[in-house]
């Protein structure tokens, strides 16, 4: 029954985006246009944009991306709603069923933005690899310090305010990790070099998975 009720809320986050296709549509639309924008505004035709450049903006994108895709997760839920689900299931389950819904998004927006920011703005990487490897942990570090972080504020006034305060101290370790991880990956650096990059990214990641998991329980309580 335990693994009945996570696998249904997962299910449960998948009808819900289904039935509300215009929220996953919108930042698809969100991701493309900033990208467009970027490309109008570096002249990209009459420009060499540097690789350092190219790795900063792209996770500029990504990262606001994922705080208007994810900071709603817990804020946009009603108090009856949250009530109701906290009869039918564990908290540990409704935390990680989020994460893990947010996380599999924010890959799909990710991945889709990577490909039309290459399209448009050119394709330095050299290990397309361990780049895509780099994306795809970015992407569920991000959605679950997010996602933990829409349960604290959705708590308070003001929660939309609240959120954008949280996150700063909390998502720039992880990008300062992911920012040098995938500038090593654009450069064709020997892999072995920066390994330790990679594997502090996973840890950060358990981290905040593992943290999310013991302190949730506490937070939905109240």
């Amino acid at each position: 029954m335990m693994k009945s009720s996570f696998f249904t809320l997962i299910s449960k986050e998948f009808l819900a985006e289904w039935r509300q296709r215009y929220a996953l549509n919108g930042m698809l639309l969100y991701i493309i246009s900033t990208i467009f924008v970027c490309y109008l505004s570096f002249n990209i035709k009459n420009t060499d944009l540097q690789s350092v450049t190219w790795n900063a903006l792209f996770w500029i994108i990504i990262l606001f991306t994922s705080i208007n895709s994810i900071a709603k997760s817990f804020i946009q839920e009603n108090e009856g709603r949250l009530l109701y689900y906290y009869s039918l299931a564990s908290p540990q389950h409704i935390i990680l069923s989020k994460i893990v819904y947010y996380g599999t998004i924010m890959t799909i927006l990710s991945f889709a933005g990577y490909f039309f920011y290459s399209f448009v703005m050119g394709n330095p990487i050299q290990d397309l690899t361990m780049f895509a490897l780099v994306v795809l942990l970015a992407s569920f570090g991000l959605s679950s310090a997010l996602t933990m972080l829409s349960g604290i504020a959705s708590k308070a006034p003001n929660s939309t305010s609240l959120i954008a305060i949280l996150s700063f101290p909390v998502l720039l370790p992880l990008l300062l990790v992911i920012i040098k991880a995938s500038k090593n990956a654009m450069d064709g650096i020997n892999r072995s070099l920066y390994i330790d990059d990679i594997l502090l990214l996973v840890a950060i990641n358990a981290i905040i998975v593992a943290v999310s998991y013991m302190l949730f329980p506490y937070l939905w309580r109240s």
